[in-house]
């Protein structure tokens, strides 16, 4: 029978069932916290809804005022011996509960909008997608050899890196109003901001994971005779293979990030507009629904791209994370 490793042991792998615990639970104390802020009044109801004006002609019911503004109405009131308002404790507008985020999420795919100029949740989140797929793929078809060109020799590297080191530090959203110019006010601008965020940071760390094969290959293999491209196309690249994957998979994080500036540019389009659109509207739980559901695609791409890498290379031993 195997003993379970403790809880805190330093960089010792945990069982499957403390790794399923503590992800439940990674999960799990957020939600109740939110909970919790959300049901339990005397955490933090910061605001006021006014379920009775009582004399005080400017207040309507359902409207939401700050606590401190209704504390000093009840108290002229008061004062003037008339109806006290009525109201009771609630979060900002900006903070909706966790079962109105739960029925905007459901209704998102199965309400059509309201107004013309909305789409639906799944519409939005489809454009996006292929936003992100041509920006990272373009950077990938670039970034990826260029990188394990730069980690593999050292002239290329003098040569590319310090005006890539430069470069890097120049913030993408920067680019956005030459991006326009240049390739229009459709998805081009887009694709292009999401390349320029990726691109540079790809190749340095790509260029870092190539210098990091192990100097005994290269020597074992120009002993035995190889060539340049020998060494490069048979050495060096299925020696990075793994790190390759696990660095892409982090990269195509990064892409999404910048999803949501380069959506900014341009058409009315996209999952950023979608929450720009309901913020605009206050519709707050449709833009946590939104953004729970870009997590939830970035956490299944991750799960899946995880599980691929298992298959593609099965002898790379699972890292713990410290």
């Amino acid at each position: 029978m195997s003993q379970s490793t403790p809880w805190f042991a330093v960089r010792q792998a945990l069982t499957k069932k403390q790794v399923t615990t503590l992800t439940l639970l990674s999960f799990f104390l957020p939600i109740l916290l939110w909970s919790l802020v959300s049901y339990v009044p005397f955490l933090w109801h910061p605001k006021v809804e006014i379920v009775e004006p009582g004399s005080i002609t400017w207040l309507q019911p359902g409207m939401m005022v700050d606590k401190a503004v209704f504390n000093e109405q009840q108290r002229l009131a008061t004062e003037q011996q008339s109806a006290l308002p009525q109201g009771t404790g609630a979060n900002p507008i900006y903070l909706p509960a966790p079962h109105e985020v739960a029925i905007a999420f459901y209704s998102a795919f199965t309400t059509e909008p309201t107004r013309s100029s909305e789409q639906w949740l799944h519409e939005s989140l489809w454009h996006s997608i292929q936003i992100i797929f041509w920006g990272f793929t373009l950077s990938s078809l670039i970034g990826v050899p260029l990188g394990v060109l730069c980690g593999t020799y050292v002239a290329i590297s003098k040569l590319q890196e310090p005006f890539i080191e430069f470069f890097r530090y120049l913030p993408a959203p920067a680019f956005g109003a030459l991006a326009v110019a240049i390739l229009g006010i459709h998805d081009g601008p887009k694709i292009a901001i999401i390349f320029i965020g990726t691109f540079f940071q790809q190749v340095l760390i790509i260029a870092n994971t190539t210098r990091k094969l192990d100097v005994a290959l290269l020597e074992a293999a120009l002993t035995l005779g190889a060539k340049k491209f020998q060494l490069l196309f048979r050495v060096v690249i299925p020696g990075i293979l793994p790190d390759l994957f696990r660095d892409q998979r982090i990269l195509l994080g990064w892409a999404w990030t910048y999803l949501i500036v380069a959506e900014l540019i341009g058409t009315s389009s996209g999952i950023t507009w979608f929450i720009t659109q309901q913020a605009r509207y206050k519709n707050f739980d449709n833009v946590y629904a939104a953004i729970i559901m870009i997590g939830i695609i970035g956490v299944v791409t991750d799960i899946l791209l995880a599980k691929l890498g298992k298959r593609l290379f099965p002898w790379e031993k699972e890292q713990v994370k410290a």
